[in-house]
């Protein structure tokens, strides 16, 4: 059974910091790519980082939205099945639910919500003064 749960959420003052974890069961991370999406209030869910490996070579990629470049990072690591999104410099505009999501295998991750399978239950950042 394929599962995604968030954890690392919290509340955070502007330019702060905060990482959020993605612990993946029932597949093995390799190969899958896994996107971290937000939704704030009555607003649509969107990307903000990926990560893939290609199936062909073994080349790792990575993409971020414009808005979190520079201050969000993400990685993985294959040996715990865990997705990280480090957050660095936190704006208020940063404040929402994250959830991490899985793509089918071989798939390259994207930044958009339609192109993902499963998903975990978000966690909720909060970034104010």
């Amino acid at each position: 059974q394929v599962q995604l749960v968030e954890s690392g959420g919290g509340v955070v003052q502007p330019g702060g910091s905060l990482r959020l974890s993605c612990e993946t069961s029932g597949f093995s991370l390799d190969y899958y790519g896994i996107g971290w999406f937000r939704q704030a209030p009555g607003k649509e869910r969107q990307g903000v980082a990926c990560t893939s490996k290609s199936i062909i070579n073994g080349v790792e990629s990575t993409t971020y939205a414009e808005s979190v470049k520079g201050r969000f990072t993400i990685s993985r690591d294959n040996s715990k099945n865990t997705v990280y999104l480090q957050m660095d410099n936190l704006e208020p505009g940063d404040t929402a639910v994250y959830y991490c999501a899985k793509r089918g295998l071989g798939l390259m991750a994207t930044l958009q919500p339609l192109d993902y399978d499963d998903w975990g239950q978000g966690t909720q950042v909060t970034v104010s003064s």
